[in-house]
């Protein structure tokens, strides 16, 4: 691929994240990706075929960038042992509110999934969601099994809540007496959300008893 055509296509994919966050896959039509991209529907279709293969683009490059940090904390804290799972839940969830801050896209792409956008689009939560929740819950079985987390506890709904979470505070806010919303650009807001998002944490993995 040409330098130019490199171009086009980085111009394609972050034009069509901006309008597939915030409009939904159905209601984004490709005219707009390519008027928001500065080229014509020629070369988008060129580029990738159709609108659904950019949706899939789209969202592969936004799975990779989760899975990257993944692999990053991993990487950091090995070789570990049972005793310090807990530790690297918390960042964990620290490090996935901070790349939902970086990038508001990422979670709006899924929170308009989950109100039914592109429906005829069925495979990317088996091809990109569940292998990262089953990575992370992977990482976390060895402390359930030595007793570091409650083994009656649900640890893939735990990770679950604590992804919507941060994408709820990313997305709402926190409310104040006057009913104004604080979000992740308030320093304090983003300070009292992630103390309570580790409290959360160990309340739901402490071993009973």
């Amino acid at each position: 691929m040409t330098s130019a055509g490199h171009d086009q296509r980085q111009a394609i994919l972050q034009a069509a994240t901006r309008l597939f966050a915030s409009l939904g896959y159905d209601g984004t039509a490709p005219s707009q990706i390519a008027d928001a991209a500065g080229v014509d529907i020629a070369t988008v279709n060129a580029q990738f075929g159709s609108k659904r293969e950019v949706y899939l683009a789209v969202m592969e490059r936004a799975y990779e960038g989760g899975r990257d940090m993944i692999e990053t904390i991993v990487t950091e804290f090995s070789p570990w042992t049972p005793a310090d799972v807990p530790r690297i839940i918390h960042v964990l969830a620290d490090r996935h509110l901070d790349f939902c801050i970086a990038n508001p896209e990422v979670p709006a792409l899924w929170i308009h999934r989950s109100l039914s956008d592109a429906q005829d689009i069925t495979e990317l939560e088996c091809r990109y969601a569940r292998p990262m929740l089953v990575q992370v819950r992977d990482i976390v079985r060895p402390a359930v099994e030595a007793g570091y987390i409650d083994p009656d506890g649900d640890i893939e709904s735990t990770l679950i809540a604590t992804i919507w979470c941060a994408q709820g505070f990313c997305g709402g806010g926190l409310l104040d007496e006057e009913g104004t919303r604080h979000g992740p650009d308030d320093p304090a807001a983003l300070r009292r959300f992630r103390r309570h998002m580790h409290l959360l944490l160990d309340r739901m993995m402490a071993p009973s008893g």
